[in-house]
Order: structure tokens, then C-alpha cells, then sequence
């Protein structure tokens, strides 16, 4: 692939934008005006910014160029789940999925091309990570899943998960930068409430979310609460033991007091006893929190099953009798491997 000399006018702030305007004879202020079709009407063509002149329009697309994503294929789940494979100016593929759960409407999204982090029970984790997300093309994946929500169900989104392919806080600049222009006024505008990161733990990333005082939710991957059995699911817990990562929550919490969402897939045989019900608990009580038992979704690289819907339940229970706040989550698009832990384009 030939390298473009044009810069991606997307990876500009709009005073640098500004300082391009003026030394070339044009007026400053439509700066603004260029930011505003970039990140709010979300033009791909420079020929789209109507108010703007065409000797004007000439002079940005001499120099810059437009690098937005698109739907290289979608599929419909019996349960009205979309999964989504966008396809970047790189020919790289990665998925997304809108999960419609009234009364929400959900955006699951990626943050990188593949994964690094090898966690057995996932996907994606078996493939390779090929590159980070742009901030951009995170933020192109919630307008098109927006889309799509206003196409099928006539609602748009009210919730964004970062939950796709990928770790975020291996991609912390860019996450950071497109959670900005997805709660900016100048961008989509939406509440950073209504948007979860979830990490499998990265421990010094974890307190810089708290110094950076971050307004979104945190999620932490946890799926074991001794060390033991999440190194053998989890490499990563090998460099962030459970210890590490509890005062890295402690300290997060202190900064943003932000309550933290565990996630917890449920394995037969596996992680699914009272007694690992007891050491969630323990993990658990330290901070404000609420657990999401989620049913796992079998790929065809691991061995794991899903547990039996009585011992999901009793397991449940056990949480709820301590005082914890315990959901549990049910499965969405498993029919078209859109569910938690299936996502992984196989390029070829």
C-alpha cells in the first residue's frame, strides 16, 4: 500500500487547524466550522462541508485527508443484536456490535486490531494484535452502530461499552480522546455516565484513570478471584496479581469515587463453587461495586462450557445474601458470535 503524503485532518486540534487556515489566506474561524462537519455531522468527503467555499474545500483536500471507517459486513441475531465488521483505510478488519435491551440501546466497540493479551477463554485472544485504534476510528464505530440503532429500531444509542476487541488501557491516548469526543458538546454530545470501559487490568493504567479523574465507568475482567486460577485464564494477572490490582481500584475509587463493575464469566467446573462465590466477595468488598455474572460463550479454541443455569443462580445468590449488587447477564447475538468473548474477524 502506497503511503499517503496527505496528514489525517482528524489527528489535528482545531488550532492547529486554525494556524493551517490563516497561513494560507483563509479565515480562522472556519476552523470551528471544519470541526464541527468532522465530529458532529461525521463527513467522510470534504465536498460535503457546504458552507464552506470550494476554493476552500480545494485547498483542504490538497493537503489533508478524511480516513473514516465502513460496514464491510453486518449480521442480524435472532435476538436483534447486529454485529458489524468495519473495515479500516488499512484493509484491517474489526468487529462491533449494537445490543438492543430495552430500554437500552447499546454500542459494544474495539479499541485495537486484534489482542495482545492471550486470555484463554477469548476470542480474540487468539489472534495477534495488529495496531491501536485512532481515536477517530473508535468514534466512527459508535456513529455507525448510532446508525444502525436509528435504521432498525428508530431510538439511538444510550450506552457505549468498550468491551469489543482489544484492552483499552493498551490504548489509553487514544481511548481517552475519543471518550472527549463523544461527550464534547462539539462532538456527540452524550454523557459520560452512559459509557464503560472495561479493562483485564492493568494496574498502573488503572491509577491513571484515577489522576486523569476520568468521569466514565470502569469495568474490570475478573472471571477469578484467587491468583491461582486467573494466571491459568489470564496471563496478564501474572505482572497484576489481585493484590496489585485492589489497591489500584482503591486508589482509583479515592480519585474519582466512581463505583467499579466486576465482570464474571462463569465456567463449569471451573470458577463456578460457593467457594469462589466466597473469594469474589472478599475481592469485592472492599469498594462500592456491583458484579455481572455472565453466561460464557463457548469458541471453538477453548475447552471451557458454560455453567449450569442452577449453579449461575446459587452462585447469584450466594453474592446477594453478603449485600452484594449482582446481575446476571444473558447472552446476546451468540447465534452470530456477537456475544461476550466471540468477536475475532479472521482476516485472510
Amino acid at each position: 500500500m502506497i503511503k499517503s503524503k496527505k496528514k489525517d485532518i482528524r489527528k489535528l486540534s482545531s488550532d492547529k487547524i486554525k494556524d493551517f487556515l490563516v497561513e494560507n489566506g483563509e479565515k480562522g474561524f472556519r476552523a470551528k466550522q471544519i470541526q464541527d462537519w468532522l465530529w458532529k455531522s461525521s463527513v467522510t468527503s470534504f465536498e460535503d462541508m457546504t458552507n464552506i467555499s470550494k476554493k476552500t474545500r480545494e485547498l483542504l483536500n490538497e493537503h489533508f485527508e478524511i480516513l473514516p471507517i465502513s460496514v464491510f459486513k453486518a449480521q442480524q441475531s435472532n435476538d436483534g443484536t447486529i454485529k458489524s465488521a468495519f473495515q479500516l483505510h488499512d484493509k484491517h478488519l474489526v468487529e462491533g456490535v449494537l445490543i438492543p435491551a430495552e430500554p437500552r440501546m447499546t454500542a459494544c466497540i474495539s479499541s485495537q486490531v486484534g489482542c495482545s493479551l492471550t486470555c484463554s477463554f477469548c476470542a480474540t485472544g487468539y489472534m495477534d494484535r495488529k495496531r491501536n485504534l485512532d481515536a477517530a476510528e473508535i468514534y466512527d464505530q459508535v456513529v455507525a452502530i448510532d446508525k444502525q440503532a436509528q435504521d432498525a429500531y428508530n431510538t439511538g444509542l444510550t450506552n457505549i461499552v468498550y468491551m469489543g476487541m482489544g484492552e483499552p488501557l493498551l490504548n489509553y491516548k487514544n481511548v481517552l480522546e475519543s471518550v472527549e469526543k463523544i461527550t464534547s458538546p462539539n462532538g456527540l454530545g452524550m454523557s459520560a455516565k452512559r459509557i464503560t470501559v472495561s479493562t483485564a487490568g492493568i494496574a498502573k493504567m488503572i491509577r491513571k484513570l484515577g489522576d486523569d479523574d476520568v468521569k466514565f465507568n470502569l469495568a474490570l475482567s475478573l472471571h477469578a478471584a484467587n491468583d491461582e486460577k486467573r494466571n491459568q485464564i489470564m496471563p496478564i494477572n501474572e505482572q497484576n496479581t489481585l493484590e496489585v490490582l485492589r489497591e489500584a481500584l482503591k486508589y482509583y475509587f479515592s480519585k474519582t469515587k466512581n463505583p467499579v463493575t466486576y465482570e464474571y464469566i462463569v465456567f463449569n467446573n471451573f470458577n463456578d463453587s460457593l467457594q469462589d462465590a466466597e473469594e469474589l466477595y472478599q475481592f469485592t468488598k472492599h469498594l462500592p461495586s456491583k458484579v455481572n455474572i455472565i453466561e460464557y460463550n463457548p469458541i471453538s479454541e477453548a475447552d471451557f462450557l458454560n455453567a449450569k443455569v442452577d449453579k449461575i443462580q446459587r452462585f447469584a445468590d450466594y453474592l446477594s445474601k453478603k449485600g452484594v449488587n449482582v446481575h446476571v447477564r444473558r447472552s446476546r447475538g451468540k447465534d452470530i458470535d456477537a456475544a461476550c468473548g466471540q468477536l475475532a474477524n479472521k482476516e485472510k
